[in-house]
């Protein structure tokens, strides 16, 4: 039975790993910041923020609206 709930966590995990990465390309294409999928070493520390930011913020007002 643990072998089963560790699999499910695993499989969670990377569902929400794969979501997360979306909703960061989203947000992205959303502020005009172009991503390559893998490494964006190049980006500015401001674009970086910026798409954090966003994607917080989409966050919190995704909760609020809950």
């Amino acid at each position: 039975m643990s072998n089963n709930s560790n699999n499910n966590k695993g499989e969670m995990t990377q569902k929400g790993r794969e979501a997360l990465e979306r909703f960061k390309m989203e947000s992205a294409n959303e502020l005009g910041i172009n991503l390559k999928q893998g490494y964006n070493g190049d980006l500015t520390s401001r674009e970086a923020g910026s798409i954090g930011g966003s994607m917080v913020k989409k966050m919190i007002d995704s909760y609020k609206m809950q």
